[in-house]
């Protein structure tokens, strides 16, 4: 069973720390307001009140043995920054930070961040691409302009094969998974299968391309 330490329970720390205790993680809490920590208690294994800018305090919780930090301070990017630093330099395994602009990101990278969390960019985001495109029906962007997106097929690939189409070699997308009739996507192994009518695919590939084929 994983482990992790949440440092910050505002709306974002409250979220994670749900999402993780829901997938039967070991979530500590951490916060300098008892009151942040109060809802999380009957689900998390530990909570801590205590301010994790003070290496002391944060070399008590023992960040080394964790699988992953999330740093989600709100509203105070100097303390992130150095609770960013000192989990590095007390050993943590992998941190994550929270961060609202990408001038933030810089800083927190050069304090060892493993991972920068944009909770709110990102979702704009997803919703932009979503509502942009009458044909794309849903986004998630994983790195370096690869993303995964759930689409409506152009009407003039229907019946033809993934091969015939050319989705590789024409398009640079590559197809993972079908949707039709239920909510339920099953995984697409077959070189040979055929696009249907009213069916949404999964295509893994760069944001460029999709739009070539959904506008």
């Amino acid at each position: 069973m994983k482990s992790f330490l949440i440092i910050g329970m505002g709306t974002f720390g409250h979220h994670m720390c749900q999402a993780l205790c829901r997938y039967k993680c070991e979530v500590m809490i951490v916060d300098v307001n008892p009151d942040a920590l109060e809802d999380m208690l009957p689900y998390v294994t530990e909570a801590k009140v205590c301010d994790c800018t003070n290496i002391d305090a944060l070399r008590r919780l023992d960040v080394a043995s964790f699988d992953a930090c999330f740093v989600c301070v709100n509203q105070a990017f100097q303390a992130c920054l150095e609770i960013t630093d000192q989990l590095k330099e007390l050993g943590a395994r992998r941190v994550y930070s929270k961060a609202d602009r990408d001038l933030e990101a810089k800083f927190l990278r050069r304090c060892g961040a493993d991972a920068i969390i944009y909770p709110e960019r990102d979702v704009a985001e997803r919703i932009a691409v979503r509502e942009s495109s009458e044909h794309i029906f849903d986004f998630i962007n994983l790195s370096s302009g690869c993303v995964i997106c759930e689409i409506e097929p152009p009407r003039e690939w229907m019946g033809r094969t993934i091969s015939e189409v050319g989705l590789r070699s024409r398009y640079n997308l590559n197809l993972i998974a079908a949707r039709s009739g239920d909510d339920r996507h099953f995984p697409v192994l077959d070189p040979n299968y055929k696009f249907k009518p009213e069916e949404h695919v999964l295509v893994l590939g760069n944001m460029d391309d999709i739009h070539r084929v959904t506008t």
